[in-house]
């Protein structure tokens, strides 16, 4: 009897712990489980809000992140509208210059940021906030620029010729109506400042130290004599960034290394693809092989919309499309492939199959995110191989033999 009832006991055990195991594996095999490899030191996640600035504040993260490399993780807060302010102008005078032919909007790039930094210098967060414009500052502290994007747009669009001579100063007074000027001096942990040399004697980075690196093959690459860089044509390119072009797997390898060594980059990206989820995932799932991958019926598969399809095939690891260098090549010349999103790369993860991700952070806050990473997104090699328009990352980061072929000093 006492046998029979221990077997029993045995039995009814095994087959819980059994249960639990397969329940467990169902659950881990039905989402993400995300451990971190490497990362880098970033500050906390920003809300661009309802502000076409996502350049700016994906760059701004980047140089905070390389301010804790090289000031033992000591952490600073720049102020993103600075750079947003001198950019709008110097866009607008551009826009005048091509006679009105190129395209005056908020958006920009992350060379943009470092040009701020080479030729207006830099200030905190606090000593310009840049929201002038609400009713309530107190509470209402994230950026809402419709109001000003359609004021200055208005304005540029409106300049005719001839010109006068106080358009730029009537631009700059609306952009400082609404994002507050410029100062010219501050006081800051109690020293006088510039913008100038709080970013020579506080931030203490070099703006030369810093390149733009892309992969297309409708140029040649830059290991190739008299090929070094060419300006990657997006319309947010307007300042015409020099761009060192490398293979996808060059690319690829320069992230490595970056991360590896304790840098992160700027990244620009396309986030239009329907595996760019708005729950902290990016990847390139097989499309073609939907039902299959998902082990779904046929007839079900094919009655479910558009977005059904998208959650079963982002919301657990499965198999990607292999990416080749013409795929990229091809979806850029199709404009399937955009300029759409500034983010900044600062780690890599495997999920649960050992399957590699990269650590992003993103500029559209924390709060709404809750439930998901907080605002950090969880990016596939895949993703990162297809998607990916530019980086900028700081000239030490790159593999030594890339940066010998690319003649960098």
């Amino acid at each position: 009897m006492k046998k029979t009832l221990l077997f029993l006991l045995s039995f009814i055990t095994l087959s819980v712990a059994a249960q639990t195991e397969q329940s467990a594996e169902k659950k881990q095999d039905s989402c993400f489980v995300f451990t971190t490899i490497d990362s880098v030191g970033i500050t906390s996640v920003k809300d661009q809000n309802r502000s076409g600035t996502c350049w700016c504040f994906s760059t701004i993260g980047f140089l905070e992140s390389e301010y804790m490399r090289t000031h033992k993780g000591a952490q600073i807060d720049l102020a993103e509208m600075f750079c947003v302010s001198h950019t709008m102008v110097d866009r607008a005078e551009y826009v005048v210059r091509m006679y009105q032919s190129a395209q005056f909007s908020a958006g920009g790039s992350a060379y943009d940021v470092i040009y701020c930094l080479k030729h207006y210098g830099m200030v905190p967060q606090e000593v310009m906030p840049g929201i002038q414009y609400a009713w309530h500052p107190e509470k209402d502290t994230l950026p809402v620029h419709g109001e000003l994007d359609a004021v200055a747009g208005g304005f540029v669009r409106a300049l005719k010729k001839p010109l006068s001579p106080v358009w730029k100063k009537a631009l700059q007074s609306i952009y400082d109506t609404y994002l507050g000027a410029c100062p010219e001096k501050f006081n800051y942990n109690g020293k006088e400042y510039t913008p100038r040399t709080f970013a020579d004697d506080v931030l203490g980075l070099n703006a030369d130290d810093y390149i733009s690196i892309t992969s297309y093959t409708y140029h040649p690459y830059s290991y190739e004599e008299g090929h070094p860089r060419f300006a990657f044509e997006v319309p947010d390119n307007w300042r015409m960034d020099m761009m060192y072009n490398v293979p996808m797997e060059d690319l690829m390898r320069i992230i490595d290394n970056a991360i590896k060594n304790g840098y992160s980059m700027a990244w620009g990206a396309d986030v239009s693809e329907d595996g760019f989820t708005r729950n902290g995932i990016a990847v390139c799932p097989d499309v073609d092989r939907g039902a299959d991958l998902t082990g779904s019926d046929m007839a079900h598969w094919l009655g479910l919309s558009a977005s059904q399809k998208k959650e079963e095939l982002t919301k657990r690891p499965l198999p990607e499309i292999e990416v080749t260098q013409q795929m990229r090549q091809d979806a850029l010349d199709s404009q399937e492939t955009t300029d759409d999103h500034g983010m900044q790369i600062f780690g890599i993860a495997n999920d649960q199959n050992g399957k590699k991700y990269y650590m992003i952070k993103n500029s559209w806050g924390s709060k709404r995110y809750e439930k998901t990473y907080k605002g950090i997104w969880y990016v596939s090699e895949t993703f990162m191989k297809y998607k990916t328009n530019d980086i900028l990352v700081h000239k030490d980061a790159l593999p030594k033999d890339i940066r010998k072929k690319l003649g960098i000093k």
